[in-house]
C-alpha cells in the first residue's frame, strides 16, 4: 500500500509521512529496430526524423537511471547512422544519464555504428555483429534494353552527372571515383569506432575493419561488445531486481505496419491512409517495393 500511495504524494508531505520511502528506480527503453533510410509509403524507415522524439524523450524522463537501446539494424544509410548516433550522444552528455545498447538478431554496419553511441554494448550469443565496412550495389541493364530495342539517351551538363547510369556501360573512371568516396566514408566509420570502443577495441585485428561480421562471443573476444546480457538481466544487475523498464513509444499510423523503431500503439482512420492517395502514389509504391527488396536483401545478408 505504501508503495502505491507514496507517488501520489506531494515530495515533502511524502518526506514527511514515509521517510526513508525511495521509488523504484527506472530505465527508459527505446527500441531501434529496422533497415537505416528513409520512409516509404506503408512503411516506416529507421532515420533521425523518425527517433528524434522518442530519444528525447527517453533522456528526459523523470528519475530515470539510465536509457538503454534495443538494436536490431542490418545498417543503411551512413548518413542516417551518424545522425542517430551523434543524436543520442549529444543527449546522452546534456542530460547526464549512461546509455546501454542491447543488440537484437542483427547490429551490423550502420546498426553497429548507432550501437557505439551508448557507453556499454550487449549482445545475445547469437547476435550478429559487426559489417564495418561501406558496400554499394546496383544492377546494369544495358544488354536488357539492347534485346528490348529500347534507345537510351541521356544529356548533361557536367561529365560526371550520368556516373554509374544502370542503363549505360560501367567506366573505369567511374568506378574508381565511387571507390574514393567509399573509402571517406569507410574511413570515417572507423574513426566513429575506434573513438567510441576506446581501449576495448582490439584494434591491431585486422578483420575487424573488413566488412566480417561475428556472433556475440566472437564480437566480444575483439571488443566490439562489452558482453553477453539481456537488457532485462544486465538492468536487474546494475539497478536492483526492483528496477523498472519503461518502452518509450511513438504513435504511428494504424496502416504502417511497423515503423522505423518498432513503436506501438496508432491513431488515425480510413482518412489518413487515403490522403496519401494522388497522382504519384503509384510510383511510390513501386519504388517502395524496390526498396523493400533492398531491404530484404539486407537482412538476408545475415541469414535473418
Amino acid at each position: 500500500m505504501k508503495n502505491r500511495i507514496a507517488p501520489l504524494l506531494p515530495p515533502p508531505l511524502r518526506k514527511r509521512l514515509l521517510p526513508g520511502w525511495e521509488p523504484k528506480p527506472v530505465v527508459a527503453v527505446v527500441r531501434l529496430s529496422g533497415v537505416i533510410g528513409p520512409s516509404q509509403p506503408l512503411r516506416g524507415g529507421l532515420n533521425l526524423a523518425s527517433v528524434a522524439g522518442p530519444l528525447e524523450a527517453a533522456f528526459s524522463l523523470k528519475g530515470a537511471k539510465a536509457v538503454a537501446l534495443l538494436v536490431n539494424s542490418p545498417g543503411g544509410s551512413p548518413v542516417q547512422s551518424s545522425l542517430i548516433y551523434k543524436r543520442i550522444r549529444s543527449l546522452a552528455e546534456e542530460k547526464g544519464v549512461p546509455v546501454y545498447a542491447f543488440a537484437e538478431d542483427v547490429a551490423a554496419s550502420g546498426g553497429y555504428m548507432i550501437a557505439c553511441a551508448a557507453d556499454e554494448i550487449y549482445a545475445d550469443e547469437s547476435s550478429i555483429i559487426g559489417s564495418i565496412g561501406v558496400v554499394s550495389a546496383g544492377f546494369g541493364f544495358t544488354g536488357l534494353i539492347e534485346k528490348l530495342g529500347v534507345e537510351r539517351r541521356v544529356h548533361t551538363a557536367g561529365e560526371s552527372k550520368a556516373m554509374l547510369d544502370p542503363f549505360q556501360p560501367e567506366k573505369e573512371d567511374d568506378v574508381r571515383r565511387l571507390e574514393a568516396l567509399q573509402k571517406d566514408v569507410h574511413e570515417n566509420f572507423k574513426k566513429l569506432v575506434r573513438d567510441a570502443r576506446g581501449d576495448r577495441l582490439k584494434a591491431d585485428d585486422p578483420a575487424i575493419f573488413s566488412g566480417e561480421f561475428w556472433a556475440g562471443e566472437g564480437a566480444r573476444e575483439r571488443g566490439l561488445v562489452d558482453g553477453i546480457a539481456d537488457v532485462r538481466g544486465k538492468m536487474r544487475d546494475l539497478f536492483g531486481k526492483d528496477v523498472k523498464l519503461k518502452l518509450v513509444t511513438q504513435r504511428t499510423p494504424w496502416w504502417r505496419p511497423g515503423g522505423g523503431v518498432g513503436f506501438t500503439g496508432g491513431t488515425g482512420g480510413p482518412e489518413r491512409l487515403f490522403g496519401q492517395l494522388g497522382a504519384g502514389f503509384a510510383a511510390e509504391i513501386g519504388e517502395g517495393l524496390i526498396a523493400a527488396a533492398e531491404r530484404r536483401s539486407l537482412w538476408s545478408r545475415f541469414g535473418l
